[in-house]
Parts: C-alpha cells; structure tokens; sequence
C-alpha cells in the first residue's frame, strides 16, 4: 500500500509515518508514503499558495495552479474539463504499479462521510493521494479536474487537512495485509456491526473495582458470550444507531438478535427506552 500526502506542511505527515506501527510497516517493507510540499509547486519566490475567493468572502483560497502541478508530479492526469463532457464520467481510479486501482481523495467536511466499511475499502487500493486542504478549502476546478472522491472524517470543521488526512492513513493502513495481526481486527469496534466489549488487564482488583470473575474462569465459550452479550450491551446504550443499521442490513446472526431483544425488553421492563 502507497500514500501520497500533498500537503503545505510535510513535517506533519513525516513526523507520523516515522513511530509506532506506521515505522514498522514502512520497515517491512508493507507501506509506502511520500509527502509533496504543494509549496515547491508555487510560481512566485514567497511560494504563494492562497488567495482570496472571487464573489468575496473572508478567508483565503488554496490556488489551482500549484496543487494542479503538484498532483500532475505526483502522476495524477486531468480529466477532461466539463464543458467536454469529462465531468459526467467520474474518475475510475488509475492503476498502480501493482495493478491496483489508485484513489485521489480530497479532505473535506462536505465530502462521503468516513466510516469503518469506507476504510476497508481504500485499504485495498494500491495507492490514496490524498490531498490537504487549508484556509478556506481549495478551488472547486482541482476537485472537478482531478480527484475522485471528497471525504469527510466528521460532520464538524479542521483548521488542517492534515489532521484528517492522518485519520484516514490510520484508519485504513491497520487494514493492510501484515501490518497488524488479523487477530486484533476481529472483535474490534464496528466489526460485526457492534462497538468492542470492555477490556481489562492487571491488576484484578484496582480501587476497588474487580474484574469481572467470568474472564478469570478460563471457561472459553462462558468468555465468549459475555464479550457478546456486552458488546451488545454498550452499543444499545451508546450507539443504537448501530443495531438499527445493522437491522437494517441484516448482519446480525440470531444469537446476536436474541441478546439484542432479551436486552430491550429488560429495559422496557424496568422503564427504559
């Protein structure tokens, strides 16, 4: 998997892909990145990359000038401008060196809502460009022209397409063949349709709360029912949205569904919603 950043502050970026996991993938080989500096791209000597909107408005504009060369040395072609019809056959995605399709995403809160399906889907790509925006956002024709998608992280506003831009690298990236052991994606949040069941290590005892005794009882099938039946649990309380979709789409196994009805009519019983 290959990551391009383009972005006005590569430190950022660079300063990520060097700890932690991230570091250890780029070691084995699994991941790739580059960031590009939308700055070297600029034409004046102060490496100008903004300017403020036409109509008005506050606030500046990232220029199409610099980030267009920049996304063209980083090997994204145009599409056709619209007024050729280009505009009506959305970017497929070009192929990687690996025969994989290669994603250009643009950050920004009016973009596809990003989510854990969405992140499974980018993982598979053979590259995401992605591209940081700033100040007010970027001009619409770089969109037009040349991504294939806008995605948001969340229904609320960044100062830096960077921030986003790390969400996505890590969100998807961890979904990536060997970068993780495939064991620690199993019963994660949102897998299966669920939020993750309470976790707890040493001490069994701490300020007085104990752990709970069904996970010292080594009896495996015990432990494995009450993790489900607490997934459930927090995922009613926290996020209902979740079983309603997952209703909805028909995930849910009938040992699941059970749990989830005894749970409901518990709560209606003692009042609850």
């Amino acid at each position: 998997m290959k990551y391009t950043v383009l972005t006005l502050f590569p430190e950022i970026i660079d300063a990520y892909f060097n700890a932690s996991i991230m570091a250890r993938a780029i070691d084995r080989g699994i991941v790739e990145y580059r960031s590009v500096n939308i700055r070297d791209f600029a034409f004046d000597r102060h490496k100008t990359c903004d300017d403020a909107p036409y109509g008005g408005g506050p606030g500046m504009l990232m220029l199409s000038e610099p980030l267009g060369r920049a996304l063209e040395a980083a090997g994204v072609s145009p599409r056709r401008p619209p007024e050729t019809g280009g505009k009506e056959a959305r970017r497929a995605g070009a192929e990687s060196g690996d025969g994989k399709q290669r994603r250009v995403v643009c950050l920004s809160p009016s973009g596809r809502l990003f989510t854990q399906a969405l992140a499974g889907e980018l993982a598979f790509s053979g590259e995401l460009i992605l591209v940081c925006g700033r100040y007010e956002g970027i001009d619409q024709r770089i969109i037009d022209l040349y991504a294939d998608e806008e995605i948001s992280v969340g229904d609320y506003v960044l100062s830096s397409g960077e921030a986003a831009a790390l969400i996505v690298i890590d969100a998807t990236c961890r979904l990536v063949d060997r970068v993780i052991t495939p064991e620690s994606l199993e019963e994660e949040s949102f897998s299966g349709g669920l939020l993750e069941y309470p976790q707890y290590t040493r001490p069994e005892e701490y300020a007085t709360l104990k752990v709970p005794g069904v996970l010292l009882s080594g009896h495996h099938e015990q432990i494995r029912r009450w993790r489900l039946e607490k997934r459930v649990e927090k995922t009613l309380a926290l996020r209902p949205d979740l079983i309603r979709r997952g209703r909805e789409d028909g995930i849910f196994d009938a040992e699941t569904e059970q749990i989830i009805q005894n749970l409901e009519a518990r709560a209606k019983g003692c009042g609850g919603v």
